[in-house]
């Protein structure tokens, strides 16, 4: 079902899955939005509840006026008491990711286990993919056409106006998103207190295995890590895979 709330002016959009279990917060990357999660909330259910925040300037939410650290930050303090639930569990992809672990380690009371999919506690990307993608294009096959391989992953935020498709994020909203997500995050990371799932796909271009691996020794013994047969989307590549390894990451909670 999808849902808004008003935060600081600006309205928020999400899809609350339903069903009768635990809360699982999720936050898509870029390019994406709530709707991404729709395979794993219906693999996870009914044991869990999946409820996904489209991010400022993705999905049905208000594009805004900055994309800061702080204004993401700020938008999922306010999304959870928004939905009024205690410590719960929290997976976000890429972007998400590191909004995520520094929501987590800002708010270490509201998060009770973490899933960080293939990101890291570096981050360097310019926005030179959003830069390529078609602005509108005359049909939803011409778009899919224009995007070639990367169709399969942006599908979720095609969107059709008067009569041209394009996306629901805007591109050069996605650029200074993307600049302003660069950075070393590293004290963040390190500042984390819960247990932590860091899942990478094997054939990332974004999160190498030697980064990865140094996430996990600088975790101080709660993160784990695992690699999955995929490529920077590893809920996309290998999604049975990805929900089964969730799965049991939050069965832990007991």
């Amino acid at each position: 079902m999808r849902k808004y709330f008003v935060t600081g002016g600006q309205k928020l959009s999400y899809l609350d899955f339903g069903g009768p279990g635990l809360p699982l917060l999720a936050l898509h990357g870029h390019y994406n939005e709530a709707s991404a999660f729709a395979p794993l909330a219906g693999a996870l259910a009914p044991r869990w509840r999946v409820i996904a925040l489209d991010q400022r300037g993705h999905g049905d939410s208000d594009r805004a006026a900055t994309y800061g650290r702080d204004d993401y930050i700020a938008d999922v303090l306010a999304f959870h008491r928004h939905l009024g639930v205690g410590p719960v569990p929290l997976l976000g992809h890429s972007l998400g990711g590191v909004n995520a672990y520094q929501f987590a380690a800002r708010h270490p009371d509201a998060v009770s286990r973490l899933v960080v999919e293939d990101v890291g506690a570096v981050v360097d990307t310019d926005g030179a993919f959003a830069l390529r993608l078609p602005a509108v294009a005359s049909s939803r096959e011409a778009l899919v056409a224009a995007l070639g391989a990367s169709a399969p992953y942006l599908e979720c935020s095609f969107r059709q106006r008067d009569g041209r498709w394009g996306f629901s994020f805007d591109i050069e909203d996605t650029v200074t998103s993307e600049k302003a997500v660069s950075g070393d995050h590293w004290d963040d990371w390190t500042s984390v207190s819960c247990p932590t799932l860091l899942v990478r796909g094997t054939r990332s271009d974004l999160l190498t295995a030697d980064h990865a691996r140094t996430m996990v020794s600088r975790g101080d013994g709660r993160v784990r890590m695992v690699e999955l047969t995929a490529g920077h989307v590893v809920h996309h590549d290998a999604a049975e895979q990805f929900a089964a390894e969730v799965a049991a990451f939050l069965s832990e909670l007991g």
